[in-house]
């Protein structure tokens, strides 16, 4: 198969292209980022585009997978309508863009509590483009809602390891065991596997619960 990957310079993006070089079901990764990755590999093809500019690389946006894991904070954008493009705008017309190329698998890497009437931007900005990317012709469109992430030690947020801290210590008490924080690496080999032994879906939404739940250890190894 033939990955693309959008977002894969983030936390999560850069563990799915560990996962997708070592896995022998793909046999050619393209990415499209505004910067490098750094990475060097016969199955690995880089573009390095302007998400403001997508429809300039339509012709190469063409596989059979598109993994979506672009995402970025206010904080980071420098204001709400800035990731708005971000998070809604970029992500929509790069989906767009694949479907009208025939690419028949979607895997999005959306947000737990995702949902368009939300009171609060960030859960209803991914609601949004969940709701919109709905209504797009891919044969197979899933959706991860996952929890909080445990990123690379040199991408974590000092609020998430406060939080982290936090539901952990909730877990022991047996509370909020399905906000388990889970690791980028193990949310990367999911997204990957829902494209291999996952029955074939329009649509289907993993929440947390859902996602701890696909393929146990034997196939997490």
């Amino acid at each position: 198969m033939k990955a693309i990957v959008i977002g894969s310079t983030g936390a999560t993006g850069i563990e799915l292209i560990n996962e997708l070089i070592k896995d022998s079901n793909f046999t050619e990764i393209i990415t499209f980022s505004r910067n490098s990755l750094g990475v060097n590999h016969i199955k690995l093809t880089e573009h390095i585009i302007d998400f403001n500019k997508i429809k300039n690389s339509k012709e190469q946006i063409k596989g059979d997978v598109l993994f979506s894991a672009l995402g970025t904070t206010k904080k980071d954008a420098g204001s709400k309508k800035a990731q708005y493009t971000v998070d809604f705008t970029y992500q929509y017309e790069f989906a767009k863009a694949a479907n009208d190329n025939g690419i028949k698998t979607l895997v999005l890497v959306s947000s737990v509590g995702a949902n368009d009437k939300s009171l609060f931007s960030y859960p209803k900005i991914k609601g949004e483009l969940e709701k919109t990317l709905k209504k797009l012709d891919f044969r197979n469109l899933y959706i991860f809602q996952p929890p909080m992430l445990i990123r690379q030690n040199d991408k974590i947020r000092k609020v998430e390891k406060s939080g982290i801290r936090i539901i952990n210590k909730l877990n022991t008490l047996g509370l909020l065991r399905s906000q388990k924080p889970i690791s980028v690496n193990l949310l990367a080999k999911k997204l990957i596997k829902v494209c291999i032994y996952q029955e074939k879906n329009r649509i289907k939404t993993y929440s947390p619960k859902d996602i701890f739940q696909l393929w146990l250890i034997k196939k997490d190894r």
